[in-house]
């Protein structure tokens, strides 16, 4: 198949014995259309047959569905990996035997703060229900972790938190941004400022290096920054943990509702992204129809918007969690300010505006070009055309830089800047031609770089190899 799952998350209820201020799903009591047992064994059964390796079972309260031990044995005996996250208000040396006899994987627990704060987003008692349901896991060898949605209501006791949390011999941790939905949504005030997202990074970042917790910054946290990189060095414990590579929704994993509704992740509420149900179809047609999820197979970076569509890692990244931009931004496509490297970037673009010396500042691009640091070249590159808008080697520089990024618009246009100022010049015609041919104008591309190589009236073996690799891959032949 095209795209293989490995992970999804199966919302298996919504029904809930609690009511927490910060409920992206608004849960409460179950709904009548969950999926009967039969059905929801038939899909455990569909998981296993699609090659998913592993799958998170939630809520709601998943331990509310009487039936959940059957689930996860079935999933268990089928060489799934099951793991689940409650509230660990029902979670007792009974329950914990249980869940140890049906073949859980991991078992972690929503833990939101200090004994104060967690009652009071949760529910009276809560504190003490998830730290007994800890020692409930750890006597049966299950294990734990817990699960902490960050808003301003915990973002100050976190160092608090953590000495909890290592108390309770906890084996990870995993944190999370509160996001405007469901109940989160009706207090705006709760919601952290973009900002604040620096502070959730450099916390992990000293956790981490503390070692007494593992500690995982979810999907909505991040990209690209050193700190991030050694957060999960230290935590997975490898060096080659591979870079944020875009979010799994469609691509390596999918969410279940509780009705059987499939989606390419369950954070994601709205009705236009539910993919199909598997009342009506088996879950494998709806994964390998080529028509669905296509707001997540489809997306490139030129359907994102500010920084996210000039940023070096936006081919790559696709603008971080879709589901934080929806819900901050109300659009899927928008910049996400609650990346730790847009910031970067802005604190980038910042640090030059104040530098006069353009020709110091443009030596300054030019060892950061040899560094590799194209995307902090590129905006001192771009003080330089300010302060010296006839400085060709600028506008060629920042060209290559922004080649370099993946923006292949802007190269074009500083190219053609540098044209504009000697027509006659070979490296910006160079640079004009590949960047037309990179955004589809392949045969303008080709003649463009074909009268490159006649400019510099001599062989420059770069060029004329330019040319072969443009017309191969244009399916020509190279004109003698």
């Amino acid at each position: 198949m095209k795209y293989q799952p490995i992970t999804c998350v199966w919302e298996v209820t919504m029904g809930c014995n609690m009511r927490c201020g910060h409920c992206g799903s608004s849960c409460a009591e179950p709904l009548p259309d969950e999926l009967t047992t039969e059905e929801a064994l038939n899909l455990c059964d569909q998981i296993a047959s699609l090659g998913l390796k592993w799958v998170t079972l939630s809520g709601g309260e998943p331990l509310t569905r009487k039936d959940l031990p059957s689930l996860i044995e079935r999933l268990h005996s089928k060489g799934v990996a099951v793991n689940i996250i409650t509230n660990g208000w029902m979670l007792n040396s009974d329950m914990a035997a249980a869940l140890k006899k049906s073949g859980i994987s991991t078992a972690a627990i929503s833990i939101d703060g200090t004994k104060p704060i967690h009652d009071k987003i949760r529910k009276e008692g809560a504190f003490e229900h998830a730290e007994q349901a800890f020692a409930a896991l750890k006597a049966q060898g299950i294990q734990t972790g817990a699960v902490t949605t960050i808003t301003k209501q915990n973002l100050g006791i976190l160092e608090e938190l953590k000495t909890e949390l290592i108390r309770m011999n906890v084996d990870s941790w995993q944190v999370q941004l509160g996001l405007p939905m469901g109940n989160l949504k009706e207090r705006p005030d709760w919601v952290l400022d973009p900002q604040q997202v620096n502070e959730i990074l450099d916390f992990c970042y000293q956790t981490a290096l503390e070692g007494k917790i593992k500690i995982f910054p979810a999907d909505c946290i991040g990209y690209y920054t050193q700190q991030e990189t050694q957060i999960k060095q230290i935590s997975y414990g490898r060096t080659d943990v591979p870079l944020w590579d875009g979010c799994n929704a469609g691509i390596r994993g999918f969410g279940i509702l509780h009705n059987g509704n499939i989606l390419g992740c369950t954070s994601i509420r709205d009705d236009e992204f539910i993919e199909g149900n598997i009342r009506e179809r088996s879950l494998r047609e709806i994964w390998e129809d080529d028509d669905l999820f296509l707001w997540r197979r489809n997306m490139t970076r030129d359907d994102l918007t500010g920084k996210c569509n000039t940023c070096v890692y936006a081919s790559k990244c696709l603008g971080g969690c879709p589901n934080t931009r929806l819900t901050m931004n109300g659009d899927i496509h928008s910049e996400n300010q609650y990346c730790v490297y847009y910031w970067q970037l802005d604190h980038m673009e910042k640090k030059y505006q104040h530098i006069t010396d353009w020709q110091g500042l443009l030596n300054m691009a030019q060892t950061l070009m040899a560094q590799g640091k194209y995307q902090d070249a590129a905006f001192a590159l771009k003080q330089v055309t300010i302060l010296n808008p006839d400085c060709a080697d600028a506008y060629k520089a920042k060209g290559y830089c922004e080649y370099m990024c993946g923006n292949y618009e802007q190269c074009k246009s500083d190219n053609e800047s540098a044209m504009k100022l000697n027509d006659q010049d070979a490296y910006a015609l160079r640079g004009y031609a590949i960047a037309r041919f990179r955004l589809g104008e392949e045969k303008e591309g080709i003649a463009d770089l074909q009268k490159a190589v006649e400019l510099t009236g001599y062989c420059d073996l770069d060029l004329i190899e330019d040319v072969k690799i443009m017309m191969a891959n244009h399916n020509t032949g190279l004109q003698k």
